[in-house]
């Protein structure tokens, strides 16, 4: 290990979505309220919307509440840059912080505030964008609501909740749409929102490591279990997202959203990709959700990992690759009618 003082560890933020009704609140009591022994703080739209149990809480000043547990949960009544400015100024760390979106929200401008905010993106870092979809609603939202939609393509993980309400050929047949226009998340099906909640927070989305071993596999018939080895043997109950029975699972393409992945094993020349990826987010960004990557760049011995929501990329020098690894670098879009041969001819000319 080398003496070179670590930058001080980034707080890791989890975005939280999804519809009203859909499980939310569910979700976040039981974050306040569970034994983890974890200090999470849980920022909120709106108090009384989420319906936080009283019980719970041991006192509030203005807007910050304490929970039993140790938790803390507030409201962004105004700007959640000041907001998360005054958590970091809190006595005691935080494991995390949780920021719940409203559920007509776009998730996009909340996951750029740890971007754009010099202070926050200081201090914090976008851990993952976590969407609970209602199994029962989720089919009628994406034809009439296109936040359903950006909340799905956003996602990191999405818990597709309230499968005990649908029969097994609804459930398989919103699993596809949610595929079809966000083949990356990892999917929960859960009942009330029972989740190993290891498997909301803190998962390190941005280490694509977890996501693009994952490549679009679940295509090929054998492999809709495309992320078990990333659950450690441990068996999460009856309703985790293990069936194989996903026979005859139909295949949608969704008309205006889809995902472009791209991987080569040829280094990268970091002074032509930088100044193509900078201008394909500047043309091309508004339809571009999301984007991550991560490169092996030419003489370069460590992995380059970014991330983008639309116009805005984040990107910095992860660690070292290791001695046994494939150096290919992978980068996934997110977004509408996204325009793949540019992109992919681009980013080809990033070869070194």
């Amino acid at each position: 290990m080398s003496a070179i003082p670590a930058a001080p560890e980034k707080i890791p933020v989890t975005v939280l979505t999804g519809y009203l009704g859909a499980g939310k609140t569910t979700l976040l009591n039981r974050i306040l309220s569970e034994p983890h022994g974890k200090k999470y703080a849980v920022i909120v739209n709106e108090f009384g919307e989420i319906g936080i149990d009283n019980e719970l809480v041991v006192n509030a000043d203005e807007e910050v509440f304490e929970m039993n547990n140790g938790c803390i949960c507030c409201t962004v009544r105004g700007d959640l840059v000041r907001i998360i400015d005054g958590l970091m100024r809190r006595k005691g760390k935080f494991d995390a912080i949780i920021v719940e979106t409203t559920g007509l929200a776009d998730p996009a401008p909340v996951a750029q505030t740890f971007f754009m905010d010099e202070n926050v993106g200081a201090k914090t870092r976008l851990d993952a964008v976590v969407t609970v979809a209602d199994a029962k609603w989720l089919k009628d939202r994406l034809k009439d609501a296109p936040e359903a939609k950006n909340q799905i393509a956003f996602a990191d993980v999405i818990l597709l909740n309230k499968t005990d309400l649908v029969t097994p050929a609804e459930l398989a047949e919103v699993e596809a749409r949610i595929r079809a226009i966000n083949p990356y998340a990892r999917l929960h099906r859960t009942v009330r929102s029972q989740v190993d909640i290891a498997e909301v927070l803190e998962r390190n989305a941005f280490d694509l490591d977890r996501i693009l071993d994952i490549e679009p596999q679940f295509l090929t018939a054998d492999s809709h279990d495309h992320d078990h080895d990333h659950h450690h043997d441990h068996d999460h109950g009856h309703d985790h997202h293990h069936h194989h029975d996903h026979g005859g699972l139909k295949h949608y393409h969704d008309e205006d959203m889809q995902s472009i992945s791209i991987k080569t094993d040829k280094p990268i020349d970091p002074d032509k990709f930088f100044p193509w990826v900078q201008n394909l987010v500047a043309t091309d960004g508004k339809d571009i959700l999301r984007s991550k990557g991560i490169l092996n760049f030419k003489d370069d011995p460590e992995r380059y990992v970014f991330q983008g929501v639309h116009m805005i990329l984040d990107g910095d020098h992860q660690r070292k690759w290791k001695a046994d690894e494939t150096r290919d670098s992978r980068i996934v879009f997110i977004g509408r009618q996204l325009p793949e041969d540019k992109i992919r001819q681009g980013f080809a000319g990033c070869i070194a």
